[in-house]
C-alpha cells in the first residue's frame, strides 16, 4: 500500500478549522504516553512501529532480544545464507562436466558463521536506523501487559500508559517432552554452532527440518530424518512431497518415516565441549538407535504468548496458545491487536509485514484495508526448491467438482552435462469448468523465483488457455509450464468410482 505523509495523512475534514483540531491534543496527551505501543521488534511489529510513526503516531517499540526477529536474526536470512553456502558443493562437481579443473575444495564452517554474523549484525543496525529514522522510540526491554492500556518494561519497572497495543512477538520452537530433551538444539541455536555436526539427527520433517537435512547434508554431514508421518512436509503438494523425499534419498539423506524420537542419551566417557554435547545416542520409538553429533529438534514453532500478561489484559487465545483476531488484526479487547505468527493465522515473514502495514495504515492513516490470505506463494528452501502457490491437488479435487492435473517431470538441460539423475517436477492444478488455474507447485532450482512471479498471474485469476498462450523462452525450466497442453489426468469428484487419493507421479 502506498504510504501518505504527515500532512496528507493529519489533513482536516471539511467544517474542522486547524485551531479546532489543535484544542483537543492535550486531552489526548494527557491520556496516554504514546499512541501505538509495540511488543515485539520481528517483522511485523517494525513495519507497524514506523508506518505508524510515518503517519504522526507517538510510537514505542520494546524488544527483549535483537531487532529483526526470528527472520532476520534466527530463521530466514541466515538459513538462506547456510543454503547458498551449501549449494557450492553441487556447482564444484558440475564444473567438471563442464570442462572446469579444480582443486579439492575445502569447507571452513568457522568462516562461514563469522561472514553470517557480520550480515546478520549489519542488518540489525540498519532496522535500528530505519526505527530511528521513522521516530520510533525503541527500548531494548521486554515488555508485558499491566491491562488493556498499560505496558511494563521489566529492565527498570517503567510503566508506559498506550491508546493501542500491538503484540508481535512471534513464534517459539516448540518441543515435545521425552527424556535427555536438553542434549538438543532448536534451529535458534543451530546458526551459531561453533563446531561442526559430521553426524546429524533432525526430529521432525516440516519445512524448517527439511532446510536443514539438504543444507547440512550438501555441507559434508551424515543426515539422518526421524519423521513421525508417513512422508516429509505435510501440507505441501502430494506429489511435491514424494519428489523430495526420493531426491533426498538419493542423495544420501536417511529417512526413517512413522519413528519419534524417545530418548537422548550423551555417551559415556563424553563431555560437554563448548556447544558440542559429546556424541549422543538416539533411541526411537521404534527401537531405532543413532548415534549424532547435534539431534536438531525441528518439531515446528509455537506462538510466543506465554508471560506476556494476556490474562491480566482479558485477551484471548485459542488452543494452541495463538492470540485471537479479527480481519483486522483486533483482539477481543478493542485497544490491543495482534500480528504475525503469534496469531498463527498464516506464518510467513511477508504475511507478518503485510498484517503490521495493513494495522498501521488503518489505524493510524485513515486508509482502511485488510490482508487477504489466498494465493499466498510459498517456497522451501530444499535443494532443488520447491515453490508453492494456490490450492494442492488433493484440497482442489476435494473443493471443485471437476480437476485438470497437468503434470510434467524431466531432467533440466544442465543434467545432459553432469550426468546429475535430478528431475524436476512441475505440476498445474485447474478448475475444469472454468479453465481457470487453481494452483502451481515446482520442485526444481530457482523454484522460489519462479513462484514468486507466477503468483501474479495465478492472482489475476489466469486460464490455462492463458499459460498455453505465452511464447515460451528456450531452453529454461519454466518454459515447461506454458508448453504442456494435455492433462495428465482428469478427476470428477462426482464419480464415486474415482476415489480422492493422491495421484500417481509421472
Amino acid at each position: 500500500m502506498p504510504e501518505l505523509s504527515d500532512t496528507e495523512a493529519f489533513q482536516e475534514p471539511p467544517g474542522v478549522s486547524r485551531q479546532a483540531a489543535e484544542v483537543s491534543e492535550p486531552s489526548r496527551e494527557a491520556e496516554s504516553d504514546v499512541d501505538l505501543f509495540v511488543i515485539g521488534g520481528g517483522s511485523g511489529g517494525i513495519r507497524a512501529a514506523r508506518v505508524a510513526s510515518g503517519h504522526g503516531a507517538r510510537v514505542m517499540l520494546a524488544e527483549e532480544y535483537r531487532l529483526g526477529g526470528t527472520c532476520v536474526i534466527r530463521g530466514c536470512v541466515p538459513k538462506k545464507l547456510f543454503v547458498y553456502a551449501s549449494r557450492f558443493s553441487d556447482t564444484f562437481e558440475e564444473a567438471a562436466g563442464f570442462g572446469w579443473r579444480l582443486s579439492v575444495p575445502h569447507f571452513d564452517w568457522p568462516s562461514l558463521i563469522a561472514a553470517k554474523d557480520r550480515e546478520i549484525t549489519r542488518l540489525e543496525g540498519l532496522y535500528g536506523i530505519g526505527q530511528e529514522s521513522a521516530g520510533v522510540e525503541v527500548v531494548r526491554s521486554r515488555a508485558v501487559l499491566e491491562d488493556a492500556n498499560t505496558v511494563r518494561l521489566l529492565k527498570n519497572g517503567r510503566r508506559v500508559r498506550a491508546r493501542t497495543i500491538l503484540i508481535a512477538t512471534g513464534a517459539r520452537p516448540e518441543l515435545p517432552r521425552f527424556d535427555g530433551i536438553e542434549l538438543g538444539i532448536t534451529s535458534d541455536a543451530v546458526f551459531d554452532l561453533k563446531t561442526f555436526p559430521r553426524k546429524l539427527v533432525i526430529g521432525g520433517a516440516g519445512y524448517i527440518a527439511m532446510e536443514f537435512a539438504g543444507l547440512f547434508a550438501a555441507l559434508g554431514s551424515d543426515v539422518t530424518v526421524v519423521c513421525r508421518g508417513s512422508n516429509v512436509l505435510r501440507g505441501f503438494d502430494e506429489d511435491v512431497r514424494q519428489a523430495v523425499a526420493g531426491s533426498y534419498t538419493n542423495r544420501g539423506i536417511k529417512l526413517m518415516f512413522s519413528d519419534s524420537i524417545r530418548r537422548l542419551e550423551r555417551r559415556d566417557g563424553d563431555v560437554l565441549d563448548g556447544d558440542h554435547a559429546g556424541r549422543i545416542d538416539v533411541t526411537t520409538e521404534q527401537g531405532g538407535r543413532l548415534m549424532a553429533d547435534q539431534v536438531l529438534l525441528a518439531f515446528g514453532r509455537t506462538p510466543n504468548t506465554s508471560s506476556l500478561g494476556l490474562d491480566r489484559a482479558g485477551v484471548k487465545t485459542g488452543a494452541d496458545g495463538a492470540i485471537i483476531v479479527d480481519a483486522s488484526s483486533r483482539t477481543n479487547v478493542p485497544s490491543i491487536y495482534a500480528v504475525g505468527d503469534v496469531s498463527n493465522q498464516l506464518n510467513l515473514t511477508p504475511v507478518a509485514i503485510r498484517e503490521g502495514h495493513a494495522f498501521a495504515d488503518s489505524l493510524f492513516g485513515k486508509k482502511a484495508w485488510q490482508v487477504d490470505y489466498s494465493n499466498v506463494p510459498t517456497a522451501v528452501f530444499s535443494s532443488p526448491e520447491i515453490g508453492s502457490v494456490g490450492l494442492t491437488e488433493l484440497d482442489a479435487r476435494a473443493q471443485y467438482p471437476a480437476v485438470d492435473v497437468y503434470k510434467v517431470r524431466f531432467r533440466p538441460l544442465k543434467a545432459a552435462m553432469t550426468g546429475d539423475c535430478e528431475t524436476a517436477l512441475l505440476k498445474v492444478v485447474v478448475d475444469c469448468a472454468t479453465d481457470r488455474i487453481l494452483g502451481v507447485h515446482i520442485f526444481a532450482e530457482e523454484a522460489s523465483e519462479m513462484i514468486q512471479v507466477l503468483a501474479i498471474a495465478i492472482r489475476s485469476g489466469v486460464t490455462m488457455k492463458d499459460f498455453a498462450s505465452v511464447m515460451a523462452v528456450h531452453p529454461t525450466v519454466g518454459e515447461e509450464i506454458v508448453a504442456v497442453q494435455t492433462p495428465t489426468v482428469r478427476y470428477d469428484r462426482r464419480d464415486a468410482s474415482t476415489p480422492l487419493v493422491p495421484s500417481a507421479p509421472v
